[in-house]
């Protein structure tokens, strides 16, 4: 086999996965998760069962490859909003804005999504090991923005600081994702008076009378949410 020929291979491949996927993720956002089978995929892509499954081995491939695009998707606009920013704040709303604007259009299909998120068996938690990489990711970007800011941070609770930050987003991502008010008014709401009071918590979290309490959050992070843990702060 020639080069040539195994490159008109690959690229016909790629095509017939990428036409899956984008199939797939159209019949996510009009029928819903739940109600659309692989079969419906591979009918209205216009190939064989057996070759949705070669290319997606289940609905569930599909939405780790949706978490991937989307990482990599933001990955640079990310970067910039860090780039751009020198305060914590700034940074961190920067950061945010980036992820809802480009949720926006799959907001429908993330709200599907939302009762697989608590258990971390199910391998489109995003507590799950099927989404550690992308999980870990994530975090490295408020990991970024915290060293590249101006914001001094206690010694202690370095280590664990992205990853809080990290379940922060998620539980406005989660709220954003349930609320029905105009243009998600009320997200907006809560995303600018919380992350206030998160700026100034940490203001005061070096402060000596604070080691205690630093510590028990610490410790309750250890216990309650191993599998999100860094590299860095596991043990």
């Amino acid at each position: 086999m020639t080069t040539k020929t195994l490159s008109r291979r690959t690229s016909r491949a790629e095509e017939t996965r990428s036409r899956i996927y984008q199939t797939a993720m159209q019949l996510f956002r009009e029928k819903g998760f739940e109600s659309t089978t692989m079969r419906d995929i591979a009918a209205e892509a216009g190939v064989a069962l057996g070759a949705a499954y070669y290319y997606f081995p289940s609905k569930e491939a599909f939405v780790l490859a949706f978490y991937e695009e989307m990482q990599e998707l933001r990955q640079q606009e990310l970067e910039t909003a860090a780039s751009e920013n020198k305060t914590l704040k700034a940074r961190l709303q920067a950061m945010f804005d980036v992820c809802f604007d480009q949720f926006q259009p799959n907001r429908r299909f993330l709200g599907a999504l939302v009762r697989h998120a608590p258990d971390p068996d199910d391998p489109l938690s995003p507590f799950s090991k099927e989404t550690r990489a992308i999980r870990e990711k994530a975090i490295s970007y408020f990991a970024t923005a915290l060293e590249a800011s101006d914001f001094k941070v206690p010694p202690d609770l370095k280590p664990h600081l992205p990853t809080l930050l990290w379940m922060y987003q998620m539980s406005l991502i989660l709220f954003w994702i349930h609320d029905r008010s105009p243009g998600q008014q009320r997200t907006r709401q809560l995303n600018e008076k919380s992350l206030a009071l998160v700026i100034n918590l940490l203001k005061v979290s070096s402060l000596p009378l604070m080691g205690r309490i630093r510590k028990i959050i610490i410790e309750l992070m250890e216990a309650v949410a191993p599998q999100v843990q860094t590299p860095e702060t596991a043990h």
